[in-house]
């Protein structure tokens, strides 16, 4: 460029160093609302001056996984929305190092959700499962694709009424187990229907509400 020449290029706002700003700046809005944001709000939460601009970062951010449009065009999250560092490896049984390399980014939608249109969540109530490490207020992710298996924890209407047990079939028998002795095995009288075959269990050892430390 000549001396006393201007350079006309323009450059997005922020660049690429922006990008993990607006990045967390959706995902703590989809953590809040419960919702993805619309385009007008990816705009003002990317801090762009055009729903073009919010656009081309949409485009980006579908393409890097973070986020997805589906059938209707709106904006669901992505399996690198909720990516947490995978550092290593520490042992459980008796005191040993911890690994500190970072291995991976792991997404803990892709890890523990196997068939995402087949799968929704439920939450836990009653204890009639916590020897099999399920407890009161915890979330089960559930399968409705997924035959079930002798052994498998399955949701099942039982005459009516719904349920979290063990799945067990011998012949043409089929007895519905929970894992605790103040319960009895269930044997359907009248109707049986498998809503889903719990593939993962989630718990939160916080509360989602409590207060963020500064």
């Amino acid at each position: 460029m000549k001396s006393g020449q201007m350079s006309h290029t323009r450059k997005t706002p922020g660049g690429a160093a922006a990008l993990p700003g607006r990045i967390r700046a959706i995902r703590e809005f989809h953590e809040s609302r419960g919702r993805m944001p619309s385009l007008a709000e990816v705009c003002r939460l990317a801090g762009l001056r055009s729903k073009h601009a919010a656009w081309k970062l949409v485009n980006k951010l579908e393409g890097g996984g973070v986020i997805r449009r589906d059938a209707t065009g709106r904006l669901t999250p992505g399996s690198k929305m909720g990516a947490v560092r995978l550092l290593g490896t520490v042992e459980a049984g008796f005191p040993g190092p911890a690994e500190e390399g970072l291995l991976e980014t792991l997404s803990l939608d892709t890890w523990l959700v196997r068939n995402r249109e087949a799968s929704f969540l439920l939450k836990v109530s009653g204890d009639s499962m916590i020897e099999a490490g399920i407890l009161p207020g915890d979330l089960v992710i559930v399968d409705r694709s997924r035959a079930p298996r002798n052994g498998d924890v399955v949701v099942a209407e039982v005459d009516g009424a719904w349920t979290l047990k063990h799945f067990r079939k011998q012949g043409g028998t089929i007895t519905l187990l929970p894992a605790n002795a103040k319960y009895p095995p269930i044997t359907p009288r009248h109707e049986l229907r498998i809503a889903g075959v719990v593939t993962s269990v989630i718990r939160s050892y916080y509360s989602s509400t409590e207060p963020k430390k500064k």
